[in-house]
């Protein structure tokens, strides 16, 4: 069996969550169902968007447009303060029912993650019924609804997982592959933001078809190591496994923006809300940290990180955010940006601070 042969016998599912922040509130508060709801800050402040209902969604309001903006296009959208803490006790229930499935398991973000079911023997060796078995576990224990895509490679199974949502799955099988990216728009391709569609768009690039008749050297040339990614897509070939769980080393969360940003104020509050979800990451695994670190990609997808460590450890998520406002000021500004991310390491249990902290008491 060749490499390649092998590649498209796998059988990988994405799962993603149906408005996972929004659907948590309109589960637990009743009177908020079938409200245009969204999750964020203030709207009369700096606020942005963390989520938005489906019900939001036809006005236009999506996750990191400020709440000011989407109050102008919903006067009627009622806001509510996440709930990071209640989304990530959902998020591990939603964990044990996949690993309940298989160990491959690979989680993305609080709603979102991919399995590698490749083979399995259980729901007769069907990625296809996995997912739905996946999907009505996940609705029955959580009473919330999840999207599935089911393919042989990672980019493939997460852009299916789009194509039916919500409540729904796809397939795009080795046979249908190709048909379906020479179809596929570039902007809908798993890695091409909106300035790389802009520049692809300029080529001539506009769909799959197009990009793989682009030769990888031009695509090189003008992007260059994403250009080989970028070439590779386009003929279905994404060899990345799904790397499941390890111990942790680092405990972190990040977001990419559906448009890039460029507004300081709307940035440093999208980086609170990633460290708010870490240090409670943290705290739930019970690690204490004494590094924390910045993490920023522009729109070109190059990336940087700026760190800062104590010799003591981080009390609070609030404790963290004078040295995360020093280390925004540090990242160079030229080019806007699509991804914030804030992780925590030098990790250590937090039963290892309890004879230094009676010592003090």
């Amino acid at each position: 069996m060749t490499d390649s042969t092998q590649l498209n016998s796998r059988k990988i599912i994405h799962i993603d969550m149906d408005a996972f922040y929004a659907s948590v509130e309109q589960r637990d508060f009743p009177e908020l169902r079938g409200k245009p709801l969204v999750v964020g800050g203030d709207p009369n402040g700096r606020g942005v968007v963390a989520a938005a209902s489906y019900e939001v969604r036809q006005f236009g309001v999506r996750s990191a447009m400020s709440c000011y903006e989407a109050r102008k296009r919903c006067p009627e959208v009622i806001f509510v303060r996440p709930r990071f803490e209640v989304y990530r006790a959902v998020s591990s229930d939603i964990r044990r029912i996949m690993h309940s499935l298989t160990p491959h398991v690979e989680p993305l973000s609080l709603d979102e993650a991919y399995l590698d079911v490749t083979g399995l023997s259980v729901h007769k060796g069907s990625a296809t019924l996995m997912a739905n078995w996946l999907r009505a576990q996940i609705l029955e224990y959580t009473g919330l609804t999840a999207s599935a895509g089911v393919s042989f490679n990672k980019m493939l199974a997460k852009i299916a997982s789009d194509i039916n949502k919500p409540n729904g799955t796809a397939i795009i099988t080795p046979q249908d592959a190709d048909h379906f990216i020479s179809t596929l728009p570039i902007e809908r391709f798993h890695g091409i933001g909106k300035a790389t569609a802009k520049r692809l768009h300029a080529m001539g690039v506009s769909n799959g078809a197009d990009l793989r008749r682009t030769p990888a050297a031009v695509l090189v040339q003008e992007f260059g190591k994403r250009g080989q990614f970028y070439h590779d897509i386009a003929h279905g070939r994404d060899a990345r496994p799904v790397k499941s769980e390890r111990t942790h080393k680092s405990v972190g969360s990040e977001t990419t923006f559906k448009d890039n940003l460029n507004d300081d104020d709307a940035l440093l509050t999208q980086i609170y809300e990633q460290n708010a979800d870490a240090f409670n990451q943290m705290h739930q695994k019970q690690l204490v940290a004494h590094t924390i670190t910045l993490k920023i990609k522009y729109s070109d997808f190059t990336q940087i990180t700026r760190s800062h460590t104590l010799s003591t450890t981080f009390d609070s998520a609030e404790s963290a955010h004078y040295w995360l406002d020093k280390l925004f000021l540090d990242i160079p500004r030229q080019l806007p940006i699509r991804l914030v991310g804030v992780t925590f390491s030098s990790l250590a249990p937090a039963a290892q601070l309890l004879p230094q902290l009676n010592l003090f008491e």
